[in-house]
């Protein structure tokens, strides 16, 4: 396809493509390895069709969200609001923007990896349409997010309510992807120890965060904060791992990868936004490499069977594990089992049964009393676990 290249003689010029255009000598050779690190400019599409099979940990993905605007939006005092009105949010039709939205997914689904994840932002104008497609093709919805702003646009016409959020619908490749990266534990302990919800308050990009030319003007219209990108990186991705953004825009998506410690891959079609992401991806410092580790997880830790503590002789057998309110008695076997009454099971099946639940985490649920008080049975399993890491080293 022809590229147009826009502006007066001695202006900003603007590199305007089709959508499945290219700027001339803006491709890297991408087709044997991974451009990592790198921005790629081109049609998204034609550049995620070069990329490998099953090559990519996480996808964020802030495509364009048809908005439709029929005409200038201003303020009460007749200032123009700075809208999207760019020809790359422009589509002739519902029909045409889902095409659209299932070939760009279609290719980011082939090109993650069998446990990567994607995070689609957009609004209500898209954010529907493209999680049917999503599902259509094959991905698992793991969560919607919403993004809930603390600084929103009003509703200057007072025709509706201020729209003041956008959504994230975050999806694995497939329901049988079960092994993706969520990082609950770290999450949560910066959380003051709650799990973090699906509502996000986060600030628009606002303040020196902004991109803007020579001018004043802002660099790019939909400039994504980098607070938003931070927790969609630490949550489902760990260092080195790659992050792709098919439609990298002002760069947030490589400042904050960068930054993280991670490896990005960026698709651009507009040369201007991409010359203004690079300036921007370099001046970042990555964050010290202890201060981005992601701390190791109970279910990344060694199984440990009750039986090899009682082996360990770090509970004798008869001894009796209580629970922390002391409501239940249960008798430790030989063999590792718990006696409560005449059932014998595991630790988690007493557990459950003396509760009458249907599932307990036997663990944490049990103690046994020793001249110190009161010890859960799991400090003794983290005992067996680091005598095990010792052995390993």
């Amino acid at each position: 396809m022809r590229i147009a290249r826009a502006g007066a003689a001695g202006a900003k010029s603007r590199i305007q493509v089709t959508r499945n255009g290219f700027a001339s000598g803006g491709v890297p050779a991408i087709s044997n390895g991974l451009p990592l690190n790198e921005i790629s400019i081109g049609d998204s599409i034609e550049l995620l069709s070069r990329l490998p099979d099953a090559s990519i940990d996480l996808v964020f993905a802030d495509p364009p969200y048809n908005l439709q605007l029929e005409g200038a939006l201003s303020r009460p005092d007749q200032s123009l609001v700075d809208a999207v009105d760019d020809d790359w949010d422009k589509f002739s039709s519902f029909a045409d923007y889902d095409s659209f939205t299932r070939a760009w997914l279609a290719q980011a689904r082939r090109v993650m990896k069998p446990d990567a994840t994607i995070f689609v932002i957009g609004s209500y104008h898209n954010i529907f349409r493209v999680g049917a497609i999503m599902q259509d093709l094959g991905f698992w919805i793991l969560n919607d997010i919403v993004w809930r702003k603390a600084n929103p646009m009003p509703n200057f016409r007072g025709r509706r309510f201020t729209n003041a959020h956008e959504t994230m619908i975050w999806a694995s490749r497939s329901a049988s992807g079960k092994a993706y990266t969520f990082n609950y534990e770290a999450l949560k302990a910066g959380n003051e120890d709650c799990q973090v919800r699906s509502d996000w308050y986060l600030p628009i990009c606002t303040g020196a965060e902004r991109l803007k030319d020579e001018n004043g003007r802002k660099t790019h219209p939909t400039q994504k904060p980098e607070s938003l990108l931070a927790r969609v990186i630490m949550s489902a991705s760990k260092p080195d791992d790659v992050v792709l953004d098919p439609f990298f825009g002002s760069g947030t998506t490589g400042a904050v990868a960068k930054r993280l410690r991670r490896s990005f891959i960026g698709l651009e079609r507009d040369e201007t936004y991409a010359k203004a992401a690079r300036v921007r991806i370099a001046a970042i410092e990555p964050l010290p490499a202890d201060a981005v580790a992601i701390a190791p997880t109970r279910r990344s830790e060694p199984r440990v069977a009750f039986a090899s503590v009682v082996e360990a002789g770090l509970i004798k057998p008869g001894a009796i594990l209580v629970d922390e309110k002391r409501r239940f008695r249960a008798v430790v076997r030989v063999d590792g089992s718990l006696a409560l009454n005449q059932i014998v099971g595991s630790i988690h099946k007493i557990g459950a049964l003396a509760q009458g639940l249907p599932a307990c985490n036997g663990w944490t649920f049990w103690h046994v009393e020793n001249r110190s008080g009161m010890v859960c049975i799991d400090d003794m399993r983290a005992t067996i676990r680091a005598q095990m890491k010792e052995a390993a080293e």
